[in-house]
C-alpha cells in the first residue's frame, strides 16, 4: 500500500483513476462493499492493483468515491427537473418529483442498498447522506423562492416533502408489500404533498 496518495495530473492518469471508482461502484452495488475486494476492483478497472493503492488507501476510499456518483447520479435528475420550470404549479410538479425519485431508487436499487446499509457502520457515508439530504433541501428550497414562493418555512416544507418522496420510492421499490396498492399510494402521496405546499 503506498504510503502517499498520487493525485493524478494526466488525463491518461485521471482517466485510470476515474475507471477505479466507477468499477468500485458496480462491484460494490453488484456484490456489496464488503464481499468486494481492491484485487476485484483492480481488475474490472483494467490495472495492477499496484495501480490501485497508488490513488486510494484502501476500498474504503474508492467507496467514498463511489459515494460521490451516486450523489450526483440521484441528486441531478431531481434539480434539473426544477431548473426547466418557470412557474409554481405543484399539481404538475409534485408527481413528477415523485416520479423522478422513485426512478432514481429504482436505477440505482443495489448500490442504494449498499450504501444504506454502511450508513449504520460508516460515519462518513452516513454523514455524506445527511450532507445530500442537506443540499437537497438547500437547493430545492432555494429554487422555490427564486420563482416566487414564500420562504416562510420552505426549508421544513421542502425536507418533508424529501422524506415522504424517500419513503415512498423505498417502499414501492424495495419493500413492495402485497397488501398495498401503490397506484393509490402514490395519490396519496402527491395530494398530501401538493396540501403542504
Amino acid at each position: 500500500m503506498a504510503e502517499t496518495i498520487r493525485e493524478p495530473k494526466q488525463k491518461r492518469s485521471i482517466e485510470k483513476k476515474e475507471r477505479i471508482i466507477k468499477a468500485g461502484y458496480d462491484l460494490f452495488a453488484e456484490k456489496g462493499y464488503f464481499n468486494t475486494n481492491t484485487a476485484e476492483i483492480a481488475k474490472a478497472a483494467g490495472v495492477s492493483t499496484g495501480i490501485v493503492y497508488g490513488y486510494f488507501h484502501d476500498k474504503r476510499d474508492i467507496l467514498v468515491e463511489a459515494l460521490d456518483i451516486y450523489i450526483r447520479t440521484v441528486f441531478t435528475p431531481i434539480l434539473s427537473l426544477l431548473d426547466g420550470l418557470s412557474d409554481l404549479n405543484f399539481a404538475t410538479i409534485v408527481p413528477m418529483v415523485i416520479e423522478r425519485g422513485v426512478a432514481a431508487h429504482r436505477e440505482n436499487k443495489a448500490m442504494h442498498r449498499t450504501l444504506h446499509a454502511l450508513t449504520a457502520e460508516d460515519e462518513l457515508v452516513a454523514a455524506r447522506f445527511a450532507s445530500l439530504e442537506e443540499e437537497m433541501t438547500r437547493s430545492l428550497s432555494e429554487k422555490l423562492v427564486s420563482l416566487g414562493y414564500p420562504a416562510e418555512k420552505v426549508f421544513e416544507k421542502v425536507h418533508t416533502a424529501i422524506i415522504v418522496v424517500q419513503s415512498f420510492a423505498h417502499e414501492e421499490v424495495y419493500d413492495h408489500h402485497d397488501y398495498i396498492h401503490y397506484d393509490e399510494m402514490r395519490r396519496i402521496v402527491t395530494d398530501m404533498l401538493i396540501s403542504i405546499f
